[in-house]
């Protein structure tokens, strides 16, 4: 055994021990915070605690979906999705009023539950590194055009300036699918294979 495939390992068992406590936390907070005799200022807390323990679920899935790629043991659940779709997701996710959706898109063949956090960890760092208030997001068949990209956050959006995890392993996921990404001029383009 590798210290690579080790150290995934090491990875992928955290990712899973921590998704108990994390349930745990996530739950209370909630029963908490639907408690209807509590005080306003305690509910706003559970309110954020709930929040803020969804927000570290999904970093543990994302770790966990890198360690599974880099220790060779990712076994993508391939259904057919069509990339308007995926595109929606991600405004759905983010906000319709900072992601503009447009074209029409095309039906592929990938792991649909976990590309639709990929492409919408891709566009909301285009957002967040790009200090941009709305971003297009074009359907284009195969592919998913999101402009613009600053030349700023351009090495982030493609995990080249580890800044942002969710674009890291979104690179490194839509590449295990055999995908690309790829910026060019202000444009990210993702493509499907």
């Amino acid at each position: 055994m590798t210290d690579e495939t080790t150290f995934s390992k090491l990875v992928s068992l955290a990712c899973h021990d921590l998704r108990t406590p994390l349930a745990t936390v996530y739950g209370f907070a909630r029963t908490i915070a639907r408690d209807e005799g509590l005080d306003p200022k305690l509910a706003g807390y559970a309110e954020m605690i709930e929040s803020a323990s969804q927000q570290l679920a999904e970093l543990v899935d994302e770790l966990s979906l890198a360690a599974r790629i880099e220790g060779g043991r990712y076994d993508p659940k391939l259904l057919e999705i069509s990339t308007d779709d995926l595109a929606s997701a991600a405004a759905a996710t983010l906000g319709a009023e900072r992601v503009v959706v447009s074209g029409d898109g095309a039906a592929v063949e990938t792991d649909a539950d976990a590309v639709r956090r990929s492409v919408s960890a891709l566009v909301q760092c285009a957002l967040r590194h790009g200090g941009l208030e709305e971003v297009a997001v074009v359907a284009d068949g195969p592919t998913i055009r999101v402009s613009p990209i600053t030349p700023a956050s351009a090495p982030v959006v493609l995990g080249e300036d580890l800044r942002d995890l969710g674009a890291a392993v979104a690179v490194t996921h839509i590449r295990a699918l055999g995908g690309s990404v790829a910026v060019e001029g202000e444009t990210l383009t993702i493509r499907f294979g």
